[in-house]
């Protein structure tokens, strides 16, 4: 893990920040836009058939009225059964220029009519209308998040992440490129936006500039760089971790604004290498790290201006009596960590506590004391 120097101090995951530049919001979209995305969900698909066959009787209603001078019932009743092709004959005699009229009424009719009910048996009778209600639900869901995570990236990784999320009872988002797996996420009721993580229009989508954090799982890292770079202009405050598929790449993804960088191989032969030299200590980091045991879990605790453990030292703060809880570290204000702090050392605002003990001791702690 490698972090950036221009970034040493992060403010607390709850942490509101004041007076904030104003966030960059979503373009209205185009016309062509609107278009295109009307003709990819066969609900709107068939919205718009409806609309264009209700146009078409209304244009020969006012037709046969005005070519034949029918009343206005008679009319809508020629109409209808023209458009339908049901073939029954001509309430009143037509003119010449009336057949024409109803010769091209029974050729936009049939094309109309069939797209209609080829959207309308397509969107009842398949997946199409539960999709298209779900994603609605998830759109609207969405706009409605705040302080929530994004990650960029739903493979193996990224799966990891968000079980990890929803153990915590974090909100986020998942940005995923592939279509396919948009069916599973829907199923899972995880909320996601499908799309390209590179493009701003996608983050935006995803809520990026209301978010707490940004995660960029992508497989490739030139892709990871540009996520990185996108979000970061998108949203200055944001808290960006990136994973770098080599070392090399790790500066080029601090350069390009990431908080920090994490490279999955190298950590994982660390792990490697301790369960070899060292198996109870891996023993350990699985049972905290994986999340699954509520006894042994690890936190951190910023110590706000006007926080009760401001000015105690570590004996006298309590944490240990009000959870179980044990301060593994101090980082101090320098950036530099105190492991193993002792017991008469005074805590100072700005420091974070390392915490380690029961998991939701650690999170009703953070929340009791965090900013």
């Amino acid at each position: 893990m490698a972090e950036s120097p221009a970034r040493k101090h992060l403010p607390n995951r709850r942490k509101r920040t004041r007076g904030a530049p104003t966030l960059p919001v979503a373009e209205p979209l185009t016309l062509a836009e609107r278009a295109r995305g009307a003709l990819n969900d066969p609900l709107h698909q068939l919205q718009l058939a409806l609309v264009v066959l209700a146009i078409l009787i209304a244009v020969g209603t006012v037709g046969y009225v005005w070519i034949e001078h029918y009343p206005w019932l008679d009319a809508l009743y020629m109409t209808v059964i023209t458009v339908a092709t049901v073939g029954f004959g001509e309430i009143h005699p037509l003119s010449q220029v009336g057949r024409a009229f109803t010769i091209g009424l029974i050729v936009m009719g049939v094309g109309v009519g069939a797209w209609a009910f080829t959207n309308a048996v397509e969107v009842v009778m398949g997946q199409a209308l539960w999709l298209s209600m779900q994603r609605r639900k998830m759109k609207q869901s969405i706009e409605e998040l705040r302080d929530h995570y994004v990650v960029c990236g739903y493979g193996r990784l990224g799966t990891r992440i968000v079980h990890d999320l929803r153990v915590r009872g974090e909100p986020f988002v998942v940005i995923e490129c592939l279509e396919e797996l948009e069916e599973g996420l829907v199923t899972e009721r995880i909320p996601h936006v499908i799309g390209d993580a590179t493009l701003d229009d996608v983050l935006l989508r995803a809520g990026v500039t209301r978010a707490r954090g940004l995660v960029a799982a992508l497989n490739s890292d030139a892709n990871n760089v540009l996520t990185v770079l996108s979000a970061r202009g998108l949203n200055p405050e944001l808290l960006v971790v990136a994973r770098a598929n080599s070392e090399e790449s790790e500066s080029k993804l601090q350069r390009a604004g990431a908080d920090r960088v994490v490279t999955p191989d190298s950590i994982g032969g660390h792990r490697l290498a301790l369960a070899l030299l060292r198996p109870a200590v891996h023993d350990l980091f699985n049972r905290i790290f994986s999340f699954r045991a509520a006894d042994a879990d690890v936190g951190q605790l910023i110590v706000p201006e006007g926080s009760p453990l401001a000015g105690q030292t570590i004996a006298e703060c309590g944490l240990r009596r009000m959870g179980n809880v044990s301060i593994l570290a101090v980082r101090g204000n320098n950036g530099e960590f105190v492991l193993n702090p002792e017991a008469r050392r005074v805590i100072e605002v700005g420091e974070t506590l390392i915490l380690i003990g029961p998991g939701e001791a650690i999170y009703e702690l953070e929340a009791m004391f965090g900013e």
